[in-house]
């Protein structure tokens, strides 16, 4: 415990509350920090060390399984899961959890659609075979903020967006023009959208058509139905949005940017894919044809 004390100490804690609250001699904590380092005192500080590297890296965000994973599959460290638990615990450092749902809608059997061609098959077997699109909005103090995106359910990548300040057809056709010109999706593909009425709307399904892709669409008040963007929301929501006030549109939109580009997709790491990143998914199944199968119970 005395290296926890130590890093507690250049932090500003005092010692003596620290030795207290872990239970620990204070002046055991003085006769430890004027001996020699040992080996096993230089390897827990390293390892705290990179611990907190890879907690802030996450936004703040990452848990004691995902902290693990980055240590061993991406830095190379042998330590066990339970350690990185232990250390992380005895520090305070936490990762973000969603909340807790309460309930969620149902499918409306009597306004099933008849265009559901996904029907749930959220696996495909490479990508740029199936994507899911949705939007969502949030508050600032200028007023709403929306925001779509197009998903690969392959990988889980944000492959197009939009941000507006209003929802009308073209912020979804915008989002899907992206997808289109960054992944160039062969035609006849699945693209699986909300049932609302910019997504029922003539403009994104002419582009559609234009692009040759099959569209889907979920039932009416099934999140199951879109439940891989929901989850990107839900993730969106709980791991950026709801832990800041946002003054301005402006601000937002630029938070929404660097956090799905600059960590999300490039090096968050999701259990739904073995904790590796949508990114090294996606570089893993091109190198070698084929990168796990995926848990659609994880996220």
């Amino acid at each position: 415990m005395f290296p926890v004390v130590q890093e507690l100490a250049a932090d500003g804690v005092p010692v003596a509350v620290t030795c207290r609250v872990l239970n620990v001699s204070t002046s055991g904590y003085y006769e430890w920090r004027s001996r020699p380092a040992s080996e096993r005192d230089v390897e827990q500080a390293y390892l705290m060390h990179a611990i907190r590297e890879v907690h802030a890296a996450s936004y703040g965000t990452y848990g004691h399984r995902r902290v693990h994973a980055e240590l061993t599959m991406g830095r190379r460290l042998e330590v066990s899961h339970g350690r990185v638990e232990r250390l992380m615990r005895s520090t305070g450092l936490q990762g973000v959890h969603r909340r807790r749902l309460r309930g969620c809608t149902r499918r409306d059997e009597a306004a099933t659609p008849s265009a559901d061609l996904v029907e749930r098959r959220f696996t495909p077997d490479g990508p740029n075979r199936l994507y899911v699109a949705d939007v969502t909005q949030h508050r600032t103090s200028e007023g709403w903020l929306y925001y779509a995106v197009v998903i690969d359910c392959f990988s889980r990548r944000v492959v197009g967006w939009s941000i507006a300040d209003h929802i009308r057809s073209e912020l979804v056709v915008d989002a899907l023009q992206m997808a289109i010109w960054n992944r160039r999706p062969a035609p006849g593909f699945f693209n699986d959208t909300a049932t609302t009425e910019i997504y029922t709307s003539w403009a994104f399904g002419h582009r559609l058509r234009e692009a040759g892709l099959l569209g889907s669409m979920g039932s009416i008040g099934d999140c199951f139905d879109n439940s891989v963007a929901e989850s990107f929301f839900a993730t969106l929501q709980t791991e950026l949005l709801d832990r800041s006030t946002w003054p301005t549109r402006e601000g937002l939109a630029n938070a929404i940017f660097a956090f799905v580009e600059g960590f999300y997709n490039p090096t968050r790491r999701h259990s739904t894919l073995g904790y590796l990143s949508p990114a090294d998914y996606e570089t893993r199944w091109a190198l070698t044809g084929s990168a796990g199968p995926l848990d659609e119970n994880a996220a």
